[in-house]
């Protein structure tokens, strides 16, 4: 099971901090910059190697605290009943980490909270609060230690990404997958539909026939030509793994991945000792399990042992803390090497560049806005859970974010936690400054979904001649359907836009009627020719779809010009502006 996209409507309203950019880069690679607390200097390359967490304040590497701490708020009010009556999630337990420093950890509501599913509260003596170190049920997050498996085999020359899945494991080779290759499955392009039919639990007997059942699984599409999430593709290598190995993929997992770590809180089927430390699920009756507290919520993994490729692992915020740093580090951490660097790298490459919005590495998904927030970029990596968890990985910024929810606790059906991952991801991206390229502040805009902000400048008398715009522009948005449009009016009443021409990297070629995009996190150099007319007014126009928003957008140094004569200075005045959703910051 897996959280899919919602359509988020919801305006997510955090604390405004700003920020500035140097150049962006779209790959891991190149050398290191003093980018500490900087959301405009991306870094270039892992964290040396020797990088360990720490606790410390967000102030210790240059984070503004009033976005997290507004993140925590926000949060900390999805646990209490809204209008509907109950709260989106039981409770939450968050962490944010930025240049080895964990700056953030945050615990809310409760591990163990109502007496059936409907809703109805235990006494307050038998409810379990969240705890830093609570355990969660990480459902699908659970993927990423399996393709983790599968790749250390990779490089072990066990296994080819190329090759044919049926090569180590024949019986796949049933139903027309003789040519579905391992690469196809991390990348879930198989062409599998999303899950087993009929659910393994309710469809088969026992686990011999379960584990066939999912080896026999038809297509939906041909191998390659679509992408479909699906539990199925990790679920066979799962198997794979085990097959090549002769352990069970706990085992495995264990010993390859969790002891070398340090992650003692990791693993399948928790130990009944640990129970009081777990975070309750849901109520279940059909199956008729009662309340799921300490197994794997996910049915088809329940049914196959509490072991499978695609759900299954426990952990804590902690735990996976230390799993998100060895990536950033390139693979190690506190001497232990899980992965080469070159494997890191080809983990958090894009190998679906023909699905657009479905970019995908071997393993993690890749720039997904949706629970990413202002994290995302096409270097950012992570994944959710269906009981209501999340890891963001931040390359560019050496950063990460955990939020871990039971928010299947009691039940599913109180809907999506969407809204509050991306404000959670985006806190971290608001802490990090953007400074200004001139002057000590910027004009910053940060709406929200669904809003208009203008930056008007005052009437500009003109003698008839050809009049000019320069400004800085720091832009990350959603995309276009969140632009940054530069518009002219000759009579005060009506605007018309303007093409914009842009310089940096990211920026977009030629003429443009407005300025969109994120992940290059770098100040654009922006120029445009302006209407004729005597009495010239200007403004910078930023609209927001009903969809996420990225960090925001930043206007600094304007000057306009008309042969040479300066008609506006924006950093000798801007008194001159008139903003509505704008604000002058420093960060």
């Amino acid at each position: 099971m897996r959280a899919r996209k919602f359509v988020i409507v919801a305006a997510c309203v955090l604390v405004m901090a700003t920020t500035s950019s140097t150049a962006g880069a779209n790959a891991i690679t190149g050398h290191e910059g003093p980018a500490t607390g900087r959301f405009d200097r991306p870094q270039h390359g892992f964290a040396p190697p020797w990088t360990t967490l720490r606790a410390g304040a967000p102030v210790d590497v240059g984070l503004d605290p009033a976005p997290i701490k507004a993140a925590e708020q926000f949060v900390a009010s999805w646990t209490k009943p809204d209008t509907s009556g109950h709260p989106h999630f039981s409770g939450a337990v968050g962490l944010l980490a930025h240049d080895g420093v964990v700056v953030d950890k945050y615990a809310v509501g409760g591990a163990l909270r109502y007496a059936d599913a409907k809703g109805t509260e235990l006494p307050p003596d038998q409810q379990v609060p969240m705890r830093n170190d609570t355990i969660f049920d990480m459902a699908s997050i659970s993927k990423l230690f399996t393709s983790i498996a599968v790749l250390q085999l990779v490089e072990q020359h066990e296994v080819a990404l190329d090759a044919p899945v049926a090569r180590y494991l024949p019986e796949f080779a049933v139903n027309g997958k003789e040519s579905v290759t391992v690469q196809q499955l991390l990348t879930h392009t198989s062409g599998f539909d999303a899950d087993p039919e009929p659910p393994l639990w309710s469809g088969y007997p026992d686990i011999p026939s379960r584990r066939k059942a999912v080896l026999d699984s038809k297509l939906k599409n041909p191998p390659g030509t679509a992408y479909l999430y699906s539990d199925i593709n990790l679920m066979t290598l799962g198997f794979l793994v085990e097959k090549l190995t002769g352990a069970s993929l706990d085992q495995v997992v264990r010993d390859r991945i969790t002891e070398p770590l340090g992650m003692s809180d990791t693993g399948y089927n928790p130990p009944a000792a640990k129970l009081g430390r777990i975070a309750a699920t849901e109520y279940e009756s059909t199956p008729p399990r009662g309340l799921v507290r300490g197994q794997v919520h996910d049915e088809n993994a329940w049914s196959l042992g509490g072991v499978s490729g695609h759900a299954g692992v426990f952990s804590t915020a902690g735990d996976m803390a230390v799993l998100c740093q060895a990536i950033l580090n390139g693979g190690s951490y506190r001497g232990h090497r899980i992965l080469r660097q070159d494997t890191v790298k080809a983990m958090l490459t894009n190998y679906n560049r023909q699905f657009p919005d479905d970019a995908h590495g071997l393993g993690f998904e890749l720039d997904q806005p949706w629970y990413m927030g202002a994290l995302s970029s096409p270097v950012t990596a992570g994944h959710t859970g269906y009981t209501g968890t999340t890891l963001v990985i931040d390359p560019e910024s050496r950063s990460f974010a955990l939020l871990l929810t039971n928010r299947v606790h009691p039940t599913r059906n109180w809907g999506t936690i969407n809204p509050a991952r991306q404000v959670w991801a985006t806190s971290l991206a608001k802490a990090m400054a953007v400074r200004p390229v001139a002057g000590r502040d910027a004009w910053y805009s940060d709406i929200g979904n669904s809003s208009t902000a203008t930056l008007t400048s005052p009437v500009l008398d003109t003698r008839g001649g050809p009049v000019r715009a320069t400004f800085d522009a720091f832009v990350d948005t959603e995309g276009p359907g969140d632009p940054l449009a530069l518009e002219a009016s000759t009579d005060g009443v009506t605007w018309q836009p303007v093409s914009v021409r842009a310089a940096g990297p990211g920026a977009p070629d030629g003429d443009v009627p407005a300025l969109s995009g994120h992940g290059h996190r770098a100040w654009w150099r922006v120029s445009a020719d302006l209407p004729r007319g005597t009495r010239l007014t200007v403004r910078w126009r930023y609209a927001t779809d009903a969809n996420y928003t990225g960090r925001g957008v930043s206007v600094d140094g304007v000057k306009v010009t008309e042969r040479g004569r300066v008609l506006l200075d924006g950093e000798r005045n801007p008194a001159a502006f008139s903003a509505s959703g704008w604000q002058l910051s420093a960060r």
